[in-house]
């Protein structure tokens, strides 16, 4: 069965031209050039990842992405911001908290917009086949909906710390390195991108949602990986 993707974005020629390109290779796409269509065409048929431009007029790519998570029965579907400008890390992590998945600026190639959408369809489908609950020193990972409790509060957590989260309960005790992490979380290629600072930021935001009690038990060792023990 075809994966469908729904592509939003207010410039035509990219539109087109993307959907033209993800059609060949594969994937049912549908477009939308603003985000109330966008909106609409989601609640149609659901789709399996949404690709959406960030600078739009009226509802943007960031309300958008914001929308789509907080819609019943959207929560769970992956949503890749593009940008026609730098993004700061800080509007990075803003996305990330309104539930963006992975970025990519403009002008990108088609062959990496490829890679960059089946690294996170398969990311999440990785963790979708993850259903049981995972309970931990009284706090419970529960996959299927995506939630985090600790002595029964709910712990409010963006999807990459979620993922981040599920990696390390998974993982036992043993150390997992920053490549894997970056790979497994973030759908990144460690020979081009092996940053430090992207795990960090997201470990050092969990470790403080998750209190000392919990939190204290995400380690690292400096250079190397974190694990939970």
């Amino acid at each position: 069965m075809f994966k469908k993707i729904l592509l939003v974005d207010d410039d035509q020629l990219v539109l087109n031209s993307t959907r033209r390109y993800l059609q060949e290779h594969g994937f049912n796409v549908a477009a939308a050039d603003n985000g109330a269509e966008a909106v609409v065409r989601a609640r149609e048929s659901i789709p399996d990842l949404v690709i959406t431009d960030a600078e739009m007029k009226g509802l943007d790519g960031f309300t958008l992405c914001r929308a789509i998570k907080e819609t019943e029965g959207f929560s769970k579907v992956p949503v890749i911001i593009i940008s026609g400008r730098k993004i700061s890390e800080q509007d990075i992590l803003a996305g990330y908290n309104k539930g963006a998945d992975d970025y990519i600026l403009k002008p990108f190639s088609f062959p990496v917009l490829l890679a960059k959408v089946k690294a996170v369809m398969k990311r999440y489908e990785a963790f979708q086949g993850q259903t049981g609950k995972i309970t931990r020193l009284g706090m419970v990972v529960d996959p299927s909906d995506r939630t985090v409790t600790v002595g029964g509060r709910i712990v409010s957590l963006t999807r990459k710390e979620f993922d981040l989260l599920t990696a390390l309960v998974t993982g036992g005790s043993r150390l997992l390195s920053i490549a894997y992490l970056l790979e497994t979380v973030w759908g990144y290629d460690p020979a081009s991108y092996n940053d430090p600072h992207t795990v960090g930021v997201h470990v050092s935001s969990l470790r403080k949602k998750l209190g000392p009690e919990i939190g204290g038990h995400i380690t690292s060792v400096t250079g190397h990986g974190y694990k939970f023990d």
